[in-house]
């Protein structure tokens, strides 16, 4: 006897379902821009985190600002300081506190990568009106800031 089929993954019509299939589906070919210039999509937000920075911030600031744990943070960051894409200071008013920057050479990555994502989204919704898109955008942009539960979990 055939067990029943998960309902999860047969129906389509639920709005978990459809927002995690958009977001897979865009994650990925994110994925793909940002690996041409050898970073993954995480290393991109901790870079542009790092590039829109009016002041310092500690790992650990960033980490949560970013809904990053602490070990995954500390992998990516590994990953973009041997790439030469950021370094890693001491804080000057704590040495056990480590500070994040990013360099010219991860500036430069994280302006390509992030003209490559706008031009990755205008493909993703070219099959929608340029109003239907901005709606889409306006929409999620509201469910998300809409305080209905925890805001926790990383960003990607």
């Amino acid at each position: 006897m055939d067990a029943p089929a998960d309902p999860g993954c047969t129906s389509r019509a639920g709005l978990n379902w459809l927002l995690h299939r958009a977001a897979h589906k865009l994650g990925v070919i994110a994925q793909e821009a940002a690996a041409r210039q050898g970073i993954t999509t995480r290393g991109q937000v901790v870079l542009t985190a790092l590039a829109s920075e009016d002041c310092r911030r500690t790992q650990l600031a960033l980490g949560h600002e970013l809904g990053l744990d602490k070990t995954t943070l500390t992998a990516e960051l590994d990953r973009l300081e041997r790439a030469g894409l950021i370094v890693r200071k001491p804080d000057p008013n704590d040495r056990r506190v480590r500070v994040p920057a990013i360099t010219e050479q991860g500036r430069a990555v994280q302006g390509a990568v992030e003209a490559l994502h706008v031009e990755v989204e205008r493909e993703f919704t070219a099959e929608l009106t340029p109003a239907e898109a901005g709606l889409l955008r306006v929409l999620l942009e509201r469910l998300i800031a809409f305080d209905r539960g925890p805001d926790s979990g990383s960003c990607l």
